[in-house]
């Protein structure tokens, strides 16, 4: 056999309802969007005339198109020279995606290194070097809903609870509030514990102690 180094990006498209991929396969993609029928009235209109237009003459229309494209091309090779030189994270939003991923029990690392990964190609395809929470926030759904567990009962899909446990995790009050149960959880732990060690002073040794958790003797 021969060996070839290769380097590519595999897109691949499929019909839910024909089946879905095993986890350990869906985990392989990057990332997962949904594609949905254009409802905006002037995409739609818009998308009937091009195609309308290549029908007719498709050397025109690709024509027509080229000087977008190439711009769209320049700004693509643009961003792969500036994730060379480096995008920086800070070590907070670094640590947010972990959080986040590890909340919603995502199996592995990949998706972390997805989440980094896609946030600093976004910020270069923009023409920044700095990753800041809100281009995070854009990115992250995308290359999470699709490594959830999905529960067929459960009405909201797996992109929406990325996105409400981001919001979460990015809300001032709610990590000052879950910082402050967190907290209360511990004091009370550390009583339950001093509480019992006092009940049990005194006692001679070997004598019962009750069952654990239950205070009895």
């Amino acid at each position: 056999s021969i060996v070839h180094p290769a380097k590519f990006i595999m897109i691949g498209s499929g019909n839910p309802a024909e089946g879905e991929l095993r986890p350990q396969l869906l985990d392989r993609f990057g990332m997962a969007v949904n594609v949905e029928t254009l409802m905006d009235v002037d995409q739609r209109t818009q998308l009937v005339m091009d195609r309308i237009a290549y029908e007719q003459d498709p050397d025109a229309l690709v024509e027509a198109a080229r000087p977008e494209q190439e711009a769209l091309q320049k700004q693509i090779l643009d961003a792969r020279e500036r994730l060379k030189k480096g995008i920086k994270i800070s070590d907070a939003d670094t640590l947010l995606i972990s959080d986040i991923c590890s909340r919603l029990d995502v199996d592995g690392l990949r998706g972390d290194i997805v989440i980094n990964r896609a946030a600093k190609a976004l910020v270069a395809f923009e023409g920044r070097d700095t990753v800041e929470t809100k281009d995070i926030a854009r990115i992250i759904s995308i290359c999470l809903n699709h490594r959830l567990r999905k529960d067929p009962l459960d009405p909201i899909d797996n992109g929406t609870k990325v996105a409400i446990l981001f919001r979460r995790l990015t809300d001032p009050e709610f990590v000052r509030k879950e910082e402050e149960a967190k907290k209360k959880k511990e004091e009370e732990a550390a009583a339950l514990a001093a509480s019992g060690k006092q009940d049990r002073a005194g006692m001679k040794a070997g004598a019962w102690g009750g069952l654990p958790g239950v205070g009895g003797r």
